[in-house]
C-alpha cells in the first residue's frame, strides 16, 4: 500500500460526506475543510505571481477540462510540490506532483509549465497550490462552470478501454526560441480512469473505480516528477510539462493504477 497517496477515492468520498453533514455555511464552501484536511491550516499566499492557473471559465466537456499551470522563473527551481484541488469534486484532490532532483537542480530556462486534463463534477473553484523548498505555500484559483464530469460515461465501452489499457506515448520537443536546454515532455496513457460513478446503461450497475494513481518520470535515471493521482484526472491521462534537458536524454515513465497494474514507456534518445 503506497502511503504517499493523497486522498484516495474512499478518502475523498469520506471527505465529501463530511462536508455535506456540516452546517450550511461550510457545506456551501467546502474549501475550509479541504484546506484543513490537506494543508493543516498552514498559511497560503494567494495570487502573488509565483503560480498562475489557466482554465476555461465554461467547460465545453466537464469530463475533459484542460488545466495549465505556470510557475514563475524566480521560484520554479525551488518548487517542491504542486497540488491541484477541485473544491466540489467527490475526491477534491485531483493530483499532487512532487518534483525531484532533475527538476529542482535545473538551470533557469524561464517559467515552468505543467498541463493536464481533469473532471469537474459541479460548478467549482479549481486551485493550484505550489509548495516551495522554504515550506511556503502559494496558490492561484479560478472558477469553472461545468457539471457531471465525474459521472459522465467513458468515451469507449469498458471492454474496449481495458483492451487498450496502458498503451503509452512519451515524447519530447525542443524550441530554439527558448534556448538549447529547454525541453517539453508529453506523456499520453490509454486508461479509462473509471471513477466508480459511471453507470453501465445496459446493466444499470456502476463500473468499478480504476484509475492511474502513481506516475513517475525520470531523466537520465534521476527523478524529474512524480504524480499521485485520483478519479478527478480525466480518462486517457495526458501530461505536458517543461524541463531542463540535454542531447541524448531520455524520459522514462513508470505508472501504476489502483488495481496495481504497472505500465512503462520512454521517449527516443533524440527526442520525438
Amino acid at each position: 500500500m503506497r502511503m504517499s497517496k493523497l486522498l484516495s477515492v474512499s478518502a475523498g468520498l469520506a471527505l465529501a460526506l463530511l462536508v455535506a453533514s456540516l452546517p450550511t455555511r461550510a457545506a456551501d464552501d467546502p474549501w475550509p475543510d479541504i484546506y484543513k484536511g490537506v494543508f493543516d491550516d498552514r498559511p497560503i499566499i494567494e495570487s502573488d505571481g509565483a503560480v498562475t492557473l489557466y482554465v476555461p471559465e465554461q467547460a465545453e466537456d466537464a469530463a475533459l477540462v484542460p488545466v495549465a499551470i505556470h510557475m514563475s522563473p524566480a521560484i520554479a527551481n525551488t518548487a517542491k510540490s504542486l497540488t491541484i484541488v477541485i473544491d466540489r469534486n467527490p475526491a477534491p484532490v485531483a493530483a499532487t506532483f512532487r518534483f525531484g532532483e532533475a527538476f529542482a537542480a535545473s538551470p533557469d530556462i524561464g517559467e515552468r509549465k505543467l498541463q493536464t486534463r481533469v473532471r469537474v463534477d459541479s460548478f467549482s473553484n479549481i486551485r493550484a497550490i505550489l509548495e516551495t523548498a522554504d515550506g511556503k505555500l502559494h496558490m492561484a484559483k479560478k472558477f469553472v462552470r461545468g457539471a457531471g464530469g465525474c459521472s459522465a460515461p467513458a468515451s469507449k465501452d469498458a471492454d474496449e478501454a481495458i483492451a487498450n489499457l496502458g498503451k503509452m506515448q512519451v515524447k519530447t520537443a525542443t524550441s530554439e526560441a527558448h534556448g538549447p536546454r529547454w525541453r517539453e515532455g508529453v506523456i499520453m496513457i490509454r486508461h479509462p480512469n473509471f471513477t466508480g460513478m459511471q453507470m453501465d446503461l445496459e446493466t444499470r450497475g456502476y463500473t468499478p473505480a480504476r484509475y492511474i494513481d502513481l506516475l513517475e518520470v525520470t531523466r537520465g535515471g534521476t527523478l524529474l516528477l512524480r504524480m499521485e493521482g485520483g478519479i478527478s484526472i480525466s480518462e486517457n491521462p495526458n501530461l505536458r510539462f517543461t524541463y531542463d534537458g540535454g542531447d541524448g536524454d531520455q524520459l522514462e515513465v513508470r505508472a501504476t493504477d489502483s488495481n496495481d497494474t504497472k505500465f512503462a514507456g520512454k521517449s527516443l534518445p533524440n527526442g520525438s
